[in-house]
């Protein structure tokens, strides 16, 4: 069985899409219809944009489902999956790849989420650092027992975990953690505290707007960071949707589901091949490969 996975923040780079563009009548014309729907062009800062121009939350998150759901689309007929999940904001991409969404419905939330998250983040100074070599309890521990908002974010694979919330709550709870023996606690360069309590504002902002967004039958089931299993119900996507931008991405639970339910190949569609990686690190013996047209 084929599991199709979607990549988050941080798969972005100068360029991408370019190759997509200049080689699909279809894919061009999605571009085009995406520049419309955000009011500027996207396209222009993906293909031409620096690091620092792609590094904005409202620009990279778009640029990335972009990215993926276009590859997704121009694939055609070998475009088959059995299953599909997406990192934090690629579960977007994978409701649009298993038809769950429309494209510009699609485009809209990410949009919105976006700019949501962006005023979420301003409104107290939030970090997020990255754990590696601990075991996930340990890092459970440390984070409940550290003063300030501190909490897991994402479970990436076995020994890899983000934390998320307040700068010296996060700070605090590194000391904490490379004392317990951690192999690496790294403040990561980003905007804020995502998939933690300080994402409320953002929730409640972007709650109305997937309330409001048409939701039909998937094509295939979409195993969402917070139920980590196979979910084909629209109204419970919803939720999940809902409720994924202040609870833990658990991406390592979500892999161990789909090879459980007989994933037998991992097809990573977006930029980057950061999901290929994590996927070998949950089961070095599983396929994996990039998407291409």
């Amino acid at each position: 069985m084929k599991a199709y996975v979607f990549p988050g923040q941080g798969a972005q780079f100068s360029g991408m899409g370019q190759d997509l563009y200049d080689s699909s009548a279809r894919a061009k014309e999605l571009f085009h219809q995406a520049n419309e729907v955000l009011g500027f062009e996207i396209t222009k800062i993906m293909f031409e944009g620096d690091v620092d121009d792609l590094k904005q939350t409202k620009v990279t998150q778009p640029a990335i489902f972009l990215h993926s759901t276009i590859l997704a689309e121009v694939m055609g007929d070998s475009f088959k999956p059995d299953m599909v999940a997406g990192h934090s904001l690629g579960e977007l991409s994978a409701l649009v790849a298993n038809r769950t969404i429309t494209f510009t419905d699609g485009l809209n939330l990410v949009y919105k989420r976006a700019l949501a998250m962006q005023k979420a983040c301003e409104i107290k100074p939030s970090t997020m650092a990255a754990v590696l070599g601990l075991d996930d309890g340990i890092v459970e521990s440390i984070c409940a027992q550290t003063a300030g908002i501190v909490v897991p974010a994402n479970y990436n694979c076995p020994g890899q975990l983000v934390i998320s919330g307040e700068v010296e709550a996060v700070n605090a709870a590194c000391e904490a953690l490379k004392e317990a023996g951690a192999r690496r606690a790294l403040i990561l360069p980003v905007g804020g505290a995502f998939h933690s309590p300080l994402m409320e504002p953002a929730r409640e902002e972007l709650a109305a707007a997937i309330e409001a967004t048409a939701f039909t039958a998937p094509a295939c089931p979409i195993y969402q960071n917070v139920s980590t299993t196979a979910v084909t119900d629209p109204s419970e996507m919803k939720k999940n949707l809902i409720a994924q931008l202040t609870a833990p991405v658990k991406w390592t639970q979500s892999m161990q589901n789909m090879i459980s339910d007989g994933a037998t190949k991992f097809i990573e569609v977006g930029p980057g091949n950061v999901l290929q990686g994590l996927v070998k690190k949950v089961d070095r013996e599983m396929e994996t490969e990039k998407a291409v047209v």
